[in-house]
């Protein structure tokens, strides 16, 4: 018997979670956008200017 219980105590109860949750997908998909939107912002005017430049490298041709 206190063999049983000490092994439970070590490992722990077994539980059953068998995947993500509408909760973890949602933060995941915040985290994401929020990325996205610090990534946009601190880039966005490099971006811009080298699509500008591409654009004008292209059309020149």
């Amino acid at each position: 018997m206190l063999e049983k219980f000490i092994t439970l105590m070590i490992a722990g109860p077994k539980r059953d979670e068998k995947g993500a949750t509408a909760t973890e997908y949602g933060l995941l998909v915040g985290l994401i956008a929020l990325i996205i939107v610090v990534g946009v912002s601190f880039f966005g005017d490099a971006l811009n200017d080298f699509f500008q430049g591409l654009g004008t490298t292209v059309g020149s041709w």
